[in-house]
């Protein structure tokens, strides 16, 4: 197996150490791993793309190539440049400093790189390790994911249906924040929300007068409805969230119908 990773924290970020090995691990002694990454971090850049500028990109190794751009312009950069002799079986994307589960799936980066992978035809999966007291202090923060994911992306390779039409099913798997052994198993989640939080800003006077606005996150550990993503995370288990590149709210048609004429 021929697999693509990339991920949104940049080509040195340490989960994408870890998703080498995952990777390493999955394509076999006879496949290959190749690397596409941000040169610096593209976290919070969802589903962007260098429409109006061009995008350097630099060969670091035999199979390693650094962009400055997002993890779709990576995406769009191995499959139409770097790898276009040569097409990944699988693109993996993450595993992202951090959750993304409920809402912050909307603006991630790490998404953002397995949504364009299933929009060029190409299985995808996004992977985050989720953050915690129970993993922040560890030798490796990384640990749940690193124990875990070749097992994940296994069992998520076999279930997944042949693709027919419309738009391509890609995943979102989240870590909970525990140590490698205490994860309590896999669990299939929809898309949760922290309800009464969001993204806000928080305003700083540089020294030379001149007034910034750094966004601010909301509280990672407040849960999402039991059953959905982020709950689960709490609770100890890796999600794993089916997706699609459609955002129409297909439940509302009928309630809507007296827009029609």
């Amino acid at each position: 197996m021929r697999i693509l990773i990339t991920n949104d924290d940049g080509i040195h970020a340490p989960g994408l150490k870890t998703l080498h090995a995952i990777a390493t691990d999955l394509a076999g002694p006879d496949g290959e791993v190749w690397t596409v990454a941000p040169a610096y971090e593209q976290s919070g850049v969802a589903h962007c793309i260098s429409y109006t500028r061009p995008m350097m990109i630099e060969r670091i190794g035999k199979h390693q190539f650094s962009v400055e751009g997002s993890p779709a312009d990576c995406v769009l950069a191995a499959l139409h440049d770097s790898m276009k002799d040569t097409p990944p079986d699988l693109v993996l994307s993450g595993v992202n400093r951090g959750n993304n589960a409920a809402e912050n799936a909307m603006y991630s980066g790490t998404i953002g790189g397995a949504m364009e992978a299933a929009l060029q035809g190409i299985p995808a999966v996004a992977m985050s390790q989720y953050y915690g007291p129970a993993n922040r202090a560890l030798d490796d923060a990384f640990e749940a994911a690193a124990e875990h994911g070749t097992d994940v992306i296994r069992r998520i390779l076999a279930a997944t249906p042949a693709h027919t039409n419309g738009y391509r099913l890609f995943y979102n798997v989240n870590f909970p924040p525990t140590a490698g052994a205490d994860v309590k198993g896999i669990r299939l989640a929809p898309q949760g929300i922290r309800t009464d939080t969001s993204f806000s800003t928080t305003p700083h006077v540089s020294p030379a007068g001149r007034r910034y606005l750094w966004i601010q996150g909301a509280d990672q550990q407040i849960p999402t409805p039991a059953g959905t993503d982020a709950a689960l995370n709490l609770d100890g288990y890796i999600t794993v969230t089916p997706m699609r590149a459609d955002f129409t709210a297909h439940d509302s048609f009928a309630a809507l119908e007296a827009i029609n004429t």
